[in-house]
Order: structure tokens, then sequence, then C-alpha cells
């Protein structure tokens, strides 16, 4: 990849964005998609992300989110999962014209006293199984009734869940989950069910509407795979170059708090990345990255602005040369595993120091 600087890139590619949009459409084919692009579509920029995405709506976390979105998506549906916290927030829900989520009382009683007609969409959200937001069935059904009645709610109400375990094809809690949330919607309910896991492997899930985040990133949702297994391909690809080539001793010590000496006489080449973009400082000794095709191990620690690799096996590496830190032909899945965490927080924490680069718009 040519570029003007040494400074890391993280390269986004829309055609792989459109090819998993594609799975997901193929995945479920009935259902209409809220794209979800909270936290800037996972760490590569909503705005530019949207664009790329045929779907029926877009999803985010945060009314925040939405404000800076509608700027760029004048019309589309915009679902703000979280939904709001104040009459203010309310109202400005109202402006931007958003789908909005109603998990608990105190939001539901402010639609009903605001003194306004609500414009988009209403969902309820139910808490089936995942304990962590939404109203519980019993409570629902009467928000379900409550909201439905309610002048100024345009519309029945829709029904949304969260899946707490999708990602594990052999928990049966999924299913339950699904069954629960069906047990109380009535005709005219839309649902919302399936999440990236949902759609590509819980057919129950794949409701009026689903929901794919992590998979439209060309990440596998489930565990111990990675993307390429469900023919999904990886959106970002993170690079960084060789900044410096060093030899080094037997028994030399590569950075801070000599964390690591040389086994033997050594090619240590420095890459221009470190914690202060995103690499995290946390990863495992002997994490891979890809240098000219070759997988090669990270050594010592990671530093904020670099981190050093062994480069014995492609000792004429040379300063200059291109390093993948994840996606194209080194899944983010596996430097997950490394670094003891998942892809999601990996992606989500790429700095806004490194650029963006978007190909295939």
């Amino acid at each position: 990849m040519e570029r003007s600087n040494t400074y890391p890139v993280a390269v986004i590619d829309h055609a792989a964005l459109r090819h998993n949009m594609a799975l997901a459409r193929k995945n479920a084919p009935k259902s209409k998609i809220w794209a979800v692009i909270k936290a800037d579509a996972y760490g590569h920029g909503a705005a530019e992300i949207a664009k790329s995405l045929d779907s029926e709506g877009l999803a985010v976390a945060r009314l925040a989110e939405a404000r800076r979105l509608r700027l760029t998506e004048p019309t589309r549906p915009i679902l703000v999962m979280g939904g709001v916290y104040n009459v203010d927030e309310l109202h400005e829900a109202a402006n931007l014209q958003c789908d909005l989520v109603v998990h608990n009382a105190i939001q539901g009683q402010m639609l009903i006293d605001n003194g306004i007609t609500y414009p988009a969409k209403i969902w309820i959200k139910v808490n089936t199984g995942m304990n962590r937001l939404g109203f519980s069935l019993e409570e629902a059904k009467f928000w379900l009734s409550k909201l439905a009645y309610a002048s100024k709610v345009p519309g029945p109400p829709g029904l949304m869940t969260h899946l707490a375990c999708a990602d594990n094809m052999f928990d049966a809690l999924t299913l339950y989950q699904c069954e629960r949330l069906q047990s109380i919607a009535k005709s005219d309910n839309l649902l919302s069910i399936g999440n990236s896991a949902g759609i590509l492997e819980w057919s129950t899930s794949q409701s009026d509407w689903v929901r794919p985040g992590i998979m439209l990133y060309g990440i596998s949702p489930f565990i111990k795979e990675i993307g390429s297994e469900r023919n999904l391909l990886p959106v970002m690809t993170l690079y960084a170059q060789i900044i410096a080539v060093y030899q080094c001793p037997k028994g030399a010590a590569i950075g801070y708090g000599d964390y690591y000496r040389c086994t033997e006489p050594m090619t240590i080449g420095i890459v221009g990345i470190g914690y202060g973009d995103g690499y995290p400082r946390h990863v495992s000794l002997g994490a891979p990255v890809l240098v000219e095709g070759h997988i090669v191990p990270t050594v010592g620690r990671v530093s904020m602005d670099m981190l050093a690799v062994d480069l014995n096996s492609i000792p004429q590496t040379k300063i200059g040369t291109e390093v993948v830190l994840w996606g194209q032909g080194l899944p983010v899945e596996e430097v997950a595993k490394v670094a003891r965490t998942i892809a999601y927080q990996l992606l989500t924490g790429v700095t806004n120091r490194v650029t963006r680069l978007h190909i295939n718009c």
C-alpha cells in the first residue's frame, strides 16, 4: 500500500462491508434490517459506513450518535436502542424522528406526558433472560396496552429483546428468549430479536426486524470461530510500518521493564503503532503480526507509540515495510485471543489518531 507517511492507518474496505451485508440478507431473507452502527460503526466510521449499507434502518445506542448520523442520513429510520432519559432528549429524538426504545416505566410515562405526538415508532424492550435492560413479561404486557392506546404514540409499539447467549450454538437460553417474547406479541406488534448470531444460526430469532452488528464488519459472533468460517470478510485492516531495525545480541533487553531478553542474536523490528493508537498493551508476548506475508511474534512490552517484533525469520525486512496488525491475512479474532479480550473491543478501541482510509466506496 502506497502512502505519504509512516503513521498507522485503518483501511476500511466497503466491498467487504457490502458482501457481509448481503450475507445477512441471505440468511434472514424475510426480515428487514437495522444495521447496527453504534460506537462509530464499531470503530469504522459511522457516517461513511452507513452510506454503503442498503439496510432499511440504522441502529445506534445513544441519542448523540443519532444526532450526528442524521446530518448525513436525513430520511432513513434511525433506532436509538438505549432510549432517552429526560424530556429534553425526548423532544430532540422527536425532532430527529428517531425510532425509540422504551425499557423502563419512566421512559414510558414520558411518552404519555410529554405534550407532543411522537412522530416515529416506539419499541418496547423486554427482558427475556439477559437481565440488563427491559421490562419483565408482565410489565411489558401492561406497557404494550398502555402505549397502544396512548393518543400521542403512533400505532402499536414493536417488541424487542436482546439475546444473551446466541454466540453459543448449544445454549438453550436463546430459544427460550425467543419463545418468551413471542408469547406476549399480538398480530400487530412487530418483533425484533435476531442479532448477528441469530441471523447466522438461530432461525427462530429472524423476526420482522433483525439487528446485525459485528458480522457486518467481518467478525464471527460465535465462540472460537473466525469470520472466514462464515464467509465473512474483514472490513478493517490495521496497518503500520517498520520504523527501525536493530541487530541485538543474545541477552539484550527489549523495551520497557526488562520484560523480554533476546534468547539468541536477533533481528528486531520496531513497528510504529502502540496503545496510544488502540493496539492492546496487555497483549501476550508473542502476539502475531503479519510482515511481508509472514507471521512474526511481538517481543517486549507494547509502548504508547510503538512495539517490537522478532524478525529472525525474515531478517531482510527494511524500514518502511508495511505491517498488518489485524485484518486481511490476520483475523482480528486471533489477536483478540492473545490479548485475552474480544474482537469488538479491539475494533472500537482504535483511536482517532489512526487515519481511516475508506476504499471501494
